[in-house]
């Protein structure tokens, strides 16, 4: 068991911690506020190493609740981070869910805060809490939904870029393989997530189109513009494989450098694994990391900053904008269930707005 050194938690103890936490994250409001929450608070400092945390009746909870979200549908991800965030603040607060009071879930989010994590983070976390409380409330196995004492998180997303017609035909000119080529172009043409370009099938390419299932096990088709065709057809020219997966996993190992093997004859054998078969998994499938990485690598090779995935997408959505797509239909090629959501991903200047004015407002 991990050791607990207590602080004193005399009144004037409380007043010194509330002061040096609303210096850092308020002001005199925030302090009353933050000393109000402390009261009735015996205030210790855990070392959290070596504790050992009972979390039986916690534990039986969380289970029945990530199966009640299974049966509505929620996707393996969104169970698994649900998963994640419950054990880890039940953990942290050192009560059970039946224990628990609002001021407990608001010092915990006050922790998120002190620690620096990011608002979206702590948005998540509190996104969490009040599923899984709501569910306990209607479960009746909570007197009270103890979430609706707490506000909302609010944040401002920062203002994220997309790439510039510059950037783009640098990173196209940095392709050094079809493979690489075709990934690049799908991204550009289709604004998929991630994970849907590695769940795309072979079979599932039908010319300009591709079937997919996106976020929430939602299908819908992606399509593909005459570049991205070309792009893919000639990758698929060169696989002599039989895995079905459009971008496969590889089962390529470490090539050491020697002299009959100098480092660009390396360099060239890892970028067209793909081409020979032996190097190619039976059924595996690219992973998330794996393509992120290649265009991180990608970006410091064409001197083009902050290129992610994420990125490609919101350059999608925000060509197609500007050449004239309605919205709702941004919308759907995005595979987006809310259109305030599809609006923080365009990149709309200052001067398109007031064009836009000029041309559509007199």
């Amino acid at each position: 068991m991990g050791e607990q050194s207590s602080y004193p938690s005399s009144d004037a103890d409380r007043n010194e911690l509330a002061t040096l936490i609303a210096q850092r994250f308020g002001g005199e409001d925030d302090r009353l506020v933050i000393l109000g929450l402390m009261a009735g608070y015996d205030i210790t400092k855990r070392e959290t190493g070596l504790v050992v945390y009972d979390g039986g009746e916690t534990d039986y909870l969380i289970k029945r609740f990530i199966v009640a979200k299974k049966v509505k549908g929620c996707t393996v991800r969104t169970c698994q981070l649900y998963d994640r965030n419950l054990r880890l603040g039940f953990e942290r607060m050192g009560k059970s869910p039946t224990q628990c009071q609002h001021t407990d879930i608001q010092m915990y989010l006050a922790s998120l805060i002190m620690r620096n994590l990011s608002k979206a983070y702590q948005q998540n976390v509190m996104r969490t809490f009040s599923s899984f409380f709501g569910w306990l409330s209607r479960e009746e196995l909570v007197q009270k939904n103890i979430m609706n004492k707490i506000d909302a998180i609010k944040a401002n997303p920062p203002h994220k870029k997309a790439f510039s017609d510059m950037d783009v035909e640098k990173i196209r000119a940095g392709c050094r393989t079809k493979r690489e080529t075709a990934l690049v172009e799908i991204l550009l043409s289709t604004g998929c997530r991630v994970f849907e370009v590695c769940n795309m099938r072979r079979d599932e390419v039908k010319g300009e189109s591709i079937d997919i299932i996106g976020k929430g096990e939602k299908p819908r088709t992606v399509y593909l513009n005459a570049r991205a065709q070309l792009a893919v057809a000639a990758y698929l020219d060169e696989r002599k494989d039989s895995n079905p997966w459009l971008f496969p996993a590889s089962i390529c190992y470490g090539h050491s450098i020697t002299e009959d093997r100098p480092r660009p004859m390396i360099v060239k054998f890892r970028e067209n694994w793909y081409k020979m078969p032996e190097n190619v998994s039976p059924d595996g499938q690219v992973a998330n990391s794996a393509i992120e990485s290649f265009l991180r690598g990608l970006g410091k090779r064409v001197g083009v900053e902050n290129v992610y995935p994420h990125r490609f997408r919101r350059t999608c959505a925000t060509l197609a904008l500007r050449r004239g797509m309605p919205l709702t239909l941004v919308q759907q090629m995005l595979g987006h269930s809310s259109l305030a959501t599809t609006q923080r991903y365009l990149d709309i200047q200052e001067s398109e707005l007031y064009d836009a004015h000029k041309k559509f407002v007199t």
